[in-house]
C-alpha cells in the first residue's frame, strides 16, 4: 500500500499537470507543505525526476491497461470474410445460470 508521503506527492504532481505547470520537486513539495502534508525530504524530487524523465504523465494517465484492452471493432476486411464476420457476432455466448455454476452466496 502507498504511503502518505506518496500519495501527497502523487496528487501535487496530478494538480502541477492538470494546471499546465512543470513538475518539478520544488513545485511538488511547496503543494505538500501548502496541504500540511510532511514529506521525506527525497520524495518531491524522486517523483519530479521519474515524471519528467522516465514518464510521461498525460502518457500514464491516457495508457492505464493497454495491453489489456480489447481491440477496437475494425471495418470488414477487403479479403470478403464479411459474412464470416457477421455471424460471429450473431452468436452470442451462452452463460450459466447461478444454479448450474452451484453458487450460493450465503453458503
Amino acid at each position: 500500500m502507498a504511503s502518505t508521503d506518496e500519495l501527497a506527492c502523487v496528487y501535487a504532481a496530478l494538480i502541477l499537470h492538470d494546471e499546465g505547470l512543470e513538475v518539478t520537486a520544488d513545485k511538488i513539495a511547496t503543494l505538500c507543505k501548502a496541504a500540511d502534508v510532511s514529506v521525506e525530504s527525497f520524495y518531491p524530487g524522486l517523483f519530479a525526476t521519474f515524471l519528467t524523465e522516465s514518464a510521461n504523465i498525460g502518457d500514464l494517465l491516457t495508457n492505464t491497461g493497454g495491453a489489456a484492452a480489447a481491440p477496437a471493432a475494425s471495418a470488414a476486411p477487403a479479403g470478403g470474410d464479411a459474412p464470416a464476420a457477421a455471424d460471429a457476432k450473431k452468436a452470442p455466448a451462452k452463460e450459466e445460470s447461478e444454479e448450474e455454476m452451484e453458487f450460493d452466496m450465503f453458503d
